[in-house]
């Protein structure tokens, strides 16, 4: 029997007894509220990873725009790696745009709860 990349990194998370770990999710629109919602789950107890850039700010490093769409692929690569290391997903904000959308089916694919801030925008199973 094989053991999956999944399983290898949940019994690895065991062996290390590291707390639950939470991504964050939605819009950069919303990273005041995400800072919040860190707060909030980093006082329960819980590892928290979620966008480290708000590309909607300006700033030089995504200035050129050619420059600007390859980070957004690499960011969004990253993100989806953090959404593989986290054991649940915490949807934030009140507004779900189709990146946010793409992430929560992901996350879903991969068999990770999904949680939201505002149920009420939350996009079916």
């Amino acid at each position: 029997m094989t053991t999956s990349s999944e399983e290898k990194l949940a019994d690895a998370k065991k062996l290390l007894c590291l707390p639950r770990i939470v991504v964050i999710c939605g819009s950069t629109r919303f990273m005041t509220e995400m800072n919040e919602a860190d707060l909030r789950e980093t006082t329960a107890g819980k590892i928290v990873v979620k966008p480290g850039c708000d590309m909607k700010s300006p700033r030089e490093l995504w200035s050129d725009p050619v420059e600007a769409e390859a980070l957004k692929i690499r960011l969004d690569d990253l993100h989806r790696a953090k959404i593989r290391l986290a054991d649940e997903v915490l949807v934030v904000g009140d507004y779900i745009g189709d990146s946010t959308r793409a992430e929560i089916a992901y996350a879903r694919s991969l068999g990770k709860p999904v949680q939201f801030t505002h149920p009420e925008v939350a996009p079916d199973a």
